[in-house]
């Protein structure tokens, strides 16, 4: 027998009800729950909306009888850049601090830089200890062969504060980026009336993060805002060496910059060398992220914006989905996309906080 779409179901269905629901095959139903190889992306979707339709709940408590053990969940993030990635990791010590009912040993670990050394930090780390994994990916190329064992071992992973579409993971979780690059270009768009040029200064383009913030601001900018013309991406890699030396370069070669959007946390360098150099407060300027020491240049009208990641949130969230697919097996929505906040000096006291605290009262996709 069927279930009719709109009927609600008066008991708790189990995966034979959803299979039945949907005229596909239990395996297929299951493989989709778990997150496992072999469905198709639309399949899993339908599945996870009719588990939802029919008030599909596992059996947690069986679940966690199986749990005779800790769990051990590995974090691996970037040493660079700190300002950003302590307050993820904050968000994922929160969550774990608030878990009840199943033990959760956290072990985190660092590798240098966004796309640079994440798969040697892993494969040190003997990440086959590890019950799920949560990550920054970078370097995808890098990453393909690891993640492929992950994927043979079945291994949930998420990713936080960018993804990685090519590499198999259970879910990501990040700032909607495309959103925050189109944002920027508004933005100077609405300020900036006058032909100017505008340049961005980026981290490491081969990571997925930092392409799609270009791309949202260079299709925004040439859409809404053609009277200012982009100059070509300068990728600082992460570096705040790299960041200070490019935005020196950058102003002397372009005296008449009009606008600078800094499309990572890496800003502090890149104001710096423009306060050094005379620029700070004739360039405007947005920023991203925000961070104790970026507020007295938002408070001075210095930075016009900055576009805040969120970065608590995403850590928490991250943990909160990785620890219930643990515990019940069902995989979580597999791409969230955070809406990026606009700070500005108007509104700048809503935010200081949050630098601070938790975040993610705030959450909003």
């Amino acid at each position: 027998m069927h279930y009719a779409m709109n009927q609600k179901p008066s008991h708790v269905a189990g995966i034979k009800e959803i299979a039945r629901a949907l005229d596909i095959s239990i395996g297929t139903v299951d493989r989709a729950l778990h997150a496992r190889a072999g469905v198709s992306h639309s399949t899993r979707d339908r599945v996870l909306k009719m588990a939802k339709k029919l008030n599909y709940r596992p059996n947690v408590a069986a679940r966690n009888l199986k749990l005779n053990h800790r769990l051990k969940v590995g974090v691996f993030l970037p040493e660079q850049i700190a300002l950003f990635y302590d307050r993820v990791r904050e968000g994922i010590r929160a969550a774990c601090a608030t878990e009840s009912g199943i033990g959760v040993d956290l072990v985190f670990h660092s590798f240098p830089r966004l796309g640079e050394g994440e798969s040697n930090a892993i494969e040190k780390a003997g990440w086959q200890q590890f019950d799920g994994i949560i990550i920054a990916p970078g370097n995808s190329a890098e990453l393909g062969p690891i993640f492929s064992k992950f994927e043979g071992q079945h291994k949930p992973v998420i990713f936080v504060t960018t993804d990685a579409a090519r590499l198999p993971r259970l879910a990501s979780i990040t700032t909607d980026e495309t959103a925050s690059g189109g944002i920027a270009a508004d933005l100077l768009g609405r300020v900036i009336s006058s032909p100017a040029k505008v340049a961005t200064i980026t981290g490491d383009l081969r990571i997925q993060g930092h392409a799609e913030k270009l791309r949202g601001f260079a299709a925004s900018l040439a859409t809404l805002s053609p009277h200012l013309s982009l100059l070509p991406a300068i990728e600082a890699h992460e570096s705040p060496a790299d960041a200070y030396n490019a935005a020196v370069d950058l102003i002397k070669k372009h005296p008449d910059l009009g606008a600078l959007y800094v499309s990572t946390a890496n800003s502090l360098p890149v104001l710096l060398a423009l306060e050094e150099n005379g620029y700070l407060g004739k360039v405007l300027v947005i920023t991203t992220d925000l961070f104790p020491e970026l507020v007295p240049f938002i408070e001075n009208g210095k930075v016009f914006a900055s576009l805040y990641q969120r970065p608590f949130a995403q850590g928490k969230t991250a943990f909160e989905m990785l620890i219930r697919f643990l515990a019940t097996r069902v995989a979580p929505k597999q791409i969230t996309r955070l809406a990026p906040h606009i700070v500005l000096r108007s509104n700048l006291s809503l935010f200081i906080n949050l630098v601070y605290n938790d975040d993610s009262s705030s959450l909003s996709i």
